[in-house]
């Protein structure tokens, strides 16, 4: 993907509106979109059927009605639970998820997005498999293809093979010596970092050997700015009220 065709906004909402909604629900994206975000950042893994589903932790306490691990429930299971009540009584009874259903929200709506790929321990090949070919067939038409991105090395080298033509962005909380061979041994187009790990050289680098950088999770306006101002390709935030999006262009 070359640096002309980088079609992504540099401005990304953190699991659909950062905190001020239910994570990883339609309500989320929903309320992102009301402060101007086009771009959405959100988590995905296998229900114990197989089938993508949004949701950030392992197990279903924090966020949903349930319990336990989030793929020893079925589908069908999954649907039946409770995501929004955790966050406050209107939410109450939002659904968890399907992919399928963010894709059609976000392409109905001319939205982007960026799906990581959040295996349960143990499942990360097949997780990147499976919502690399997911991501392929549900945004087949779409104009922008979703940019998919994991801290799993060995999710996105699965979803690397089963869908080589979607971009992937390797996330690192630390930058290890060798990041930038990491990048180019996983077919990666970009960089997803801790913002504390990043200042304008590194960004520099990044840009000289051909990668994009993004960053996760940036909810200090100051902190933002100084990002964007050394040449940051995408910033992820929780701040969705107070950090305004790009309204023009890329």
């Amino acid at each position: 993907m070359t640096e002309a065709a980088w079609p992504y906004p540099r401005h990304i909402a953190h699991r659909g509106a950062g905190k001020l909604a239910p994570e990883n629900t339609l309500a989320a994206f929903r309320h992102g979109a009301s402060f101007g975000y086009r771009m959405f950042e959100f988590d995905v893994k296998l229900s114990g059927d197989g089938k993508a589903v949004l949701m950030h932790d392992a197990t279903l306490d924090r966020t949903t009605s349930g319990s336990g691990r989030v793929d020893a429930l079925a589908l069908g299971e999954l649907a039946a639970l409770d995501a929004g009540s955790w966050h406050g009584p209107a939410f109450a009874g939002e659904p968890v998820p399907t992919l399928a259903a963010i894709a059609r929200y976000t392409q109905a709506n001319g939205f982007l997005v960026n799906i990581e790929i959040k295996p349960v321990p143990g499942a990360e090949y097949r997780t990147g498999a499976a919502v690399a070919l997911d991501a392929l067939s549900l945004w087949k038409d779409a104009a922008v293809p979703p940019l998919l991105s994991s801290f799993s090395e060995t999710a996105l080298e699965a979803a690397r093979l089963a869908a080589p033509g979607l971009p992937r962005a390797l996330l690192l909380d630390r930058l290890p010596p060798d990041w930038l061979g990491r990048l180019h041994r996983l077919g990666c187009v970009a960089l997803d970092a801790n913002h504390r790990e990043l200042d304008a050289a590194v960004i520099g680098q990044a840009h000289a050997a051909g990668f994009k950088v993004l960053c996760y999770t940036v909810n200090d306006p100051a902190r933002a700015a100084d990002l964007l101002d050394w040449g940051l390709d995408g910033l992820i935030t929780d701040a969705v009220d107070t950090i305004a999006p790009d309204r023009t262009g890329a």
